[in-house]
């Protein structure tokens, strides 16, 4: 079995509606994905995220087996 790293959007308070999820093989892909997902569907700029919300989202990133 092979580790890897997922998100849900949904996951994250005030997101609940969001259906958005990502699995990817490393932490760092997952930030990336996340970003990405970010600015595309929400509007919001990554780079605007204060360390108390990258804390928070941190949490919200799961190891998961594939």
């Amino acid at each position: 079995m092979t580790h890897a790293y997922s998100y849900a959007c949904r996951d994250c308070e005030g997101m609940e509606a969001c259906p958005a999820s990502v699995i990817a093989e490393t932490r760092d892909e997952v930030w990336k994905l996340m970003g990405h997902h970010a600015r595309i569907a929400h509007g919001e700029n990554p780079e605007d995220w204060d360390q108390e919300t990258r804390d928070y989202l941190d949490t919200l990133i799961k190891e998961v087996d594939v």
